[in-house]
Parts: structure tokens; sequence; C-alpha cells
């Protein structure tokens, strides 16, 4: 039989390796959610007051060094307004998790642009694919300036750091997230038609990530300790839904119920071990809401609780993708 002449772009197309590729700098990226919700719940975001892209990879090494950093952290409202009177090893604690996200951060700077350059050298990036991985580098390269301008929200006359501009910085995160990831599978499952419930379902999780970002900005887990009355009522007295923590928790946690009904809807609609993930999975992120605040935000739950926001998206998407070609 004779031999079927393809392309030369196409004869060198590498789809499987670049959906590895992809899924590997989705499971970075959760991990820098992760680390990211553990530098919020600490509070040490505003530890690091300087954005040095470059030389701030190298961790401070000497006594002088520590001192420095100390002595420009002491600067901060944080410190003048929370932290008063800190020692230096406890400050040494909140910037060990500040200084891993951002080293974090670095390494994901690495592991999309040098593999997305050997992969353009060699021609292997599948036709029109091209322009969905530019759109991942470019919102790869636009997170630490949303970084830095959120961090930068918490340096001048407040000591914590924008809960709006938190949520942006997660949300964006969360899309590169989710990028990665519909875009390995496509490579390597096809693309096609997706589900009908998809984008509804998206969008109710989307707002209730956001409602997340805000509670855990404004530290709104602290504002009722008591489920599923908050402060004795269902519904608590009401301000702004998004700049009071009382309000905001309130959300969230209504939301919670519309979110947890919809993915089990889906579950059991579409069935199979996928479905059976995303249902197990809302269930267990529920739970975790609740332990969350009934236990005052203790922090490996409440990492957890942020964790699976993640994991949430990761799974719907999944389940979403089986439908394609359907």
């Amino acid at each position: 039989m004779a031999s079927i002449a393809l392309p030369f772009s196409e004869t060198r197309a590498r789809p499987v390796a670049i959906a590895n590729w992809l899924l590997a700098v989705a499971a970075l990226v959760f991990l820098i959610v992760v680390v990211g919700g553990i530098t919020r719940l600490t509070e040490s975001g505003l530890s690091m007051v300087r954005w040095e892209p470059v030389s701030g990879i190298v961790p401070p090494l000497s006594d002088a060094d520590w001192a420095a950093e100390f002595a420009a952290y002491r600067a901060s409202p944080q410190y003048a307004q929370v932290n008063a009177g800190m020692s230096l090893a406890a400050f040494k604690g909140i910037y060990f998790w500040e200084y891993v996200h951002r080293v974090l951060a670095r390494l994901f700077g690495v592991a999309v642009l040098l593999p997305w350059l050997w992969f353009a050298a060699k021609r292997a990036i599948p036709a029109g694919y091209g322009w969905r991985i530019g759109g991942i580098l470019v919102l790869g390269a636009l997170q630490p300036v949303v970084g830095w301008w959120m961090v930068a929200s918490g340096l001048v006359d407040r000591p914590s750091v924008a809960h709006e501009r938190l949520a942006v910085h997660l949300c964006l995160a969360l899309t590169i997230m989710g990028a990665c990831i519909w875009t390995a599978l496509d490579l390597r499952d096809g693309r096609g038609r997706v589900a009908r419930w998809v984008v509804p379902f998206l969008a109710l999780l989307s707002v209730q990530i956001v409602w997340g970002a805000f509670t855990a900005g404004l530290r709104a887990g602290h504002a009722a300790d008591t489920w599923p009355l908050m402060l004795g009522s269902l519904v608590p007295p009401l301000a702004s839904l998004i700049d009071d923590p009382v309000s905001v928790q309130w959300v969230h946690r209504s939301l919670a119920w519309f979110v947890a009904g919809a993915a089990l809807w889906i579950a059991v609609r579409e069935g199979g071990r996928r479905g059976a993930l995303l249902g197990g999975l809302v269930v267990l992120q529920f739970i975790l809401g609740v332990i969350t605040v009934i236990g005052g935000v203790p922090l490996a739950v409440a990492a957890a609780h942020q964790a699976g926001a993640a994991a949430l998206l990761a799974a719907t998407l999944w389940l979403a993708h089986r439908k394609a070609g359907a």
C-alpha cells in the first residue's frame, strides 16, 4: 500500500509530548495555587516588600541580609498595624511561604518558556494550536505583574492586600491551569462539541471561587463560626456583598449549596469514574468548607479547601471533555 504523504509540519508534530508538557504545567500551577493559599492564610504575602524578578531568587544568606529584609518589612503597614514587635524568627517563618511562592512562580516561567522554545524550534506544535499555546504564554507573562499589583496594594496604607486584586490573581492562575488542561485533552483526545451544562456550571463555579478569594482576602472565614446558622440566623444582617466580611462569608457559604447541588446532578447524569470524581470532590469540598468555618479556619483544613477549588475545576474540565465530539 502506498504511503500517504503528510505536510512537513504535520509529520513533525508531537501532540502527545505537548499534551504531557501542558499537563505538567497545570500540575505546577495547582501547586502554586496551594502554596499561594497557605501564603494568604499565614498572612505571609507582604513579607517581601520588593519585586525583584531576577535577583529575588537568592534568599537572605547572612545575618546582615536578614536584618536588611526585616528592616524593609518593619517599614510596611502590616508590621506597624498587625505585627508590631514581631521577632526576627517569626519574620523568617512568614518570609518562607512568600519566598517559596515566588520561587515556584519563577519555575513556572522556565517550565513554560523553555519547552515552548524547543517545540517551536522543532516545528512540533500541531497546526491550529500555536495561538492557543501562545495565549497561555501571554497569560503566564501577565501573572507576575498581577501578583505584584496585588502585593503593592498592601504596602501603602493598608496591612493586607486588596481582596479584589487577590481574586484577580487567583482567577488568572486557574484560567492558565484550565487552559493547559483543556488544550492537553484536545491534543490527546481530539476537539469537538462541548456538553451544554459546561458553560453555566463553570460560570457558577467561577463566581463561587471569586467569593472564596474575597473570603480569604478579608479573613471573612472568621466572621462566624457556626453552621448551618450564621450568627444565629439563616440570613445574618447583610451589608456590602463585596467588602463586608459577614456578607461575603454568607454569599460564599450560600453559593456552596448551589455548586454542590449542580455538581452532584451533573455527576449522576454523566456517570462513570469521571462523574464519580466530580461528585466526590464537591462533597469533600463542602465538608472542608464547613470544618473551616466551625473550626476557626485551621490552616491545614483551610489550605485543603482552597486546593479543593482548583481540583474541582480540573475535574469539571476532565468530565466535560468526555463529551467532545458527542
